[in-house]
Formats: structure tokens, sequence, C-alpha cells
């Protein structure tokens, strides 16, 4: 009867890798359920083996268990899938990348999920690029002379979150010969749009004024930002007109604020009305110019960089349609770019770097920066 009772809770929390989380903790166990699938896959393994033991619903329990096997596996056998074709997918939107940038390894191995990347951190050193005391964590490429700096931007509904939020990112791409400045901006509700917005036009002059002493190639700046400092990063992508910027790279950011706040999130997940109304000053109807300074499908123009779009359609807190919405517009304006469309993919779904999310992610965004940075 334990047995059966474990399978059936098995195959419930399972469903969180096909259906979007129906509450925020459900949220949590959803990310833990689709990058972490390898330790339910055992769990499910273990326990349809004791049926070999305890015949006492047996098949009932067995029934579920597999169910809920296959349903664990989903994640993994569609990450391959995909890794299958992402190197021409990717090449077809931004160009091929020569043999000697070319990444090496697969897009995804199932068995790095368990023993990991082995990536040892890299030091960081916090500096101040603002009169009011804003910091960055910088990251020194690991390669001599100048090369090319990401800016990463934190999500946290643009009133939390910090320079440290996922910082594995950063060291990979520090031993790939980036520098990365993840920097820290003025947040909501005190500091309203677009302040977050100019504060990394800040720290891109900033890195500009000290790219002898940081031996960053000036030339060659990629914007990355993650849901709420996606928007950021888009905004400022599309706005600042700057040709250093050679791309953007969006993790499940918001692009259309003002179709986002006319289809909330669900309130048992996220109050994303409320959370817009801090960030920009009002609702929709109180200051409808703030929500359209905001959007950045409003800015896409011919001379856009290049995007990267990084989602899932069960992403319960900024939906999918986000990305696929700012992809119609790039391709009207035939700005090269590629949605990283994960189908288990909910939010922070490149929460650990080992899982299939955060596997294929980081592939995908090494072979742009060496697409767009060449």
């Amino acid at each position: 009867m334990v047995r059966l009772i474990l399978l059936s809770l098995l195959l419930l929390v399972s469903l969180l890798g096909i259906f979007r989380a129906p509450t925020y903790r459900l949220w949590h166990t959803a990310i833990l359920v689709t990058e972490f699938p390898w330790i339910f896959i055992l769990v499910t393994i273990g326990l349809l083996l004791l049926g070999i033991k305890y015949q006492n619903y047996l098949h009932a329990g067995t029934l579920l268990g597999i169910v809920a096997l296959v349903i664990f596996m989903l994640p993994v056998v569609r990450a391959y899938v995909i890794s299958s074709r992402l190197d021409k997918d990717l090449n077809a939107a931004f160009g091929p990348v020569t043999t000697k940038d070319k990444n090496s390894g697969l897009a995804f191995n199932a068995m790095q999920m368990i023993t990991g990347i082995g990536a040892t951190q890299l030091p960081y050193y916090s500096i101040i690029y603002d009169k009011g005391g804003l910091t960055l964590d910088f990251y020194k490429a690991q390669k001599q002379g100048k090369q090319p700096c990401v800016i990463v931007v934190h999500g946290g509904s643009w009133a939390g979150g910090d320079s440290r939020q996922l910082p594995e990112l950063n060291t990979v791409l520090a031993t790939k010969g980036y520098n990365v400045a993840s920097i820290n901006y003025r947040l909501a509700p005190e500091h309203k749009s677009p302040a977050a917005v100019a504060d990394l036009k800040v720290a891109i002059e900033y890195l500009k004024l000290h790219a002898d002493e940081l031996q960053i190639d000036t030339d060659r700046f990629v914007l990355l930002g993650r849901s709420a400092g996606a928007q950021i990063t888009l905004v400022a992508a599309y706005t600042f007109h700057d040709s250093a910027i050679k791309g953007t790279i969006s993790f499940y950011g918001p692009a259309d604020m003002v179709w986002g706040y006319s289809l909330p999130a669900n309130l048992l997940v996220f109050d994303s009305r409320k959370v817009m109304v801090d960030y920009l000053g009002g609702t929709y109807k109180e200051v409808p110019q703030q929500y359209y300074n905001s959007s950045a499908i409003e800015f896409v123009t011919n001379d856009a960089p290049p995007t990267l779009m990084i989602h899932g359609p069960l992403d319960p807190l900024v939906a999918y349609e986000h990305s696929i919405r700012l992809s119609a517009r790039l391709n009207q304006n035939k700005i090269p770019h590629y949605v990283l469309s994960l189908p288990w993919g909910t939010h922070a779904c490149d929460y650990t770097l080992n899982g299939p999310g955060g596997q294929l992610s980081t592939y995908s965004v090494l072979h742009f920066l060496r697409s767009v940075c060449k």
C-alpha cells in the first residue's frame, strides 16, 4: 500500500513536466522535476523494483510507476532530440562558426546531469560603476588580450535579486574567453522604469572608459538578461543604437509589457500586474506610455542586434508567448534570431547548468557569442 501511495504521488509530481505549475510552491517543484529528472527517475525505478518483493497492489502500483517514469524521462529524451538539430538551427539563424571556435562535445549529455561539468568557480571582484554606489561583479576572461564583454542583468521582478544570481554561467563564459560584468541596478518600487535601463547604460559607459585596465574589446559587447533583467537588456539593445552591442540574450524575458498586462499570470503563482505597477508606476490605464516604453517589441528596427531567446511553454511567471511575439517582430525586420524552445521549460529553466535546460541553453549561448563576436 505504501508503494502504491508513493508511486501515485510521483505520478502527480511528474505532471509538472507537461503542465504549467498551478501554484508558486509547485513552480519550485517543477524546476526540480525538469532540471533534476535523474533523481526522480532513480526513485521511481527503485519503487518499481520493490514490486518484485511486495505483491500487494503490484499491478496498480507498477502501472502508475511506469507512467510516471515515462513522464520523468521526457525532458531527457526531448533534450537529445533538440541537441541533434541544435547546431544546424543555430548555424541557420546566426551563421556557422569555424571549426576552431565550434563548441566541443554534445549539446546535451545525460551523464552530465549526475557528474556535473566540473568547472571551478572563478574569482571575481566588485567594482563601483556609478556615483550612486551601484556595483558590478567582474569576471576576467581567461584569455590574453582584449576580449569581448558579456553584461549580465539579473532577474527578480525588478524589485529583488542581485549580481550574484546564478553565477555558474559567468564562470563558464570567462573560462571560454569572455569578460563578464554582472551588474546591480536600482530596484522597484523605489525606482521606476527606466531607471534600470539607464543604469545599464552607465555600466556600459564605465566598462568602455576602463577598457584598457579591464582588457575589454569595446567593439564587442553582448547583453544577457534573465526574466526582469531580460526586459531591461532587450529594451537597451533595441534603443541604445550602439554598434558595440553585437547581440542580446533573453532568458524567459517579458518583451511586450502592454500585452503582458492584459493577460496576467495565474495569481496563485505570481501577481504579475502588481509587479508591473510597482516597476512602471501605475496600471496600464494610468500610465500607458510607461508600458509602451518598456516593451522591447515596440523598438525593433532593421538595425536591431541579433537576438537569442531561451524560453519554455510551461513558464507560469512570464508567458512563453512573449518570446514568440518578439520572434515574429524580429522576423518582420529580418533580424537574425533564434528561440531555443524547451517543451518542458519552466521559469528559471537554467537553474542548474547540468540539467537539460541548463546544458542546452549554455551550448546555445556559447554558439551565439562565437557567431556575433567573431
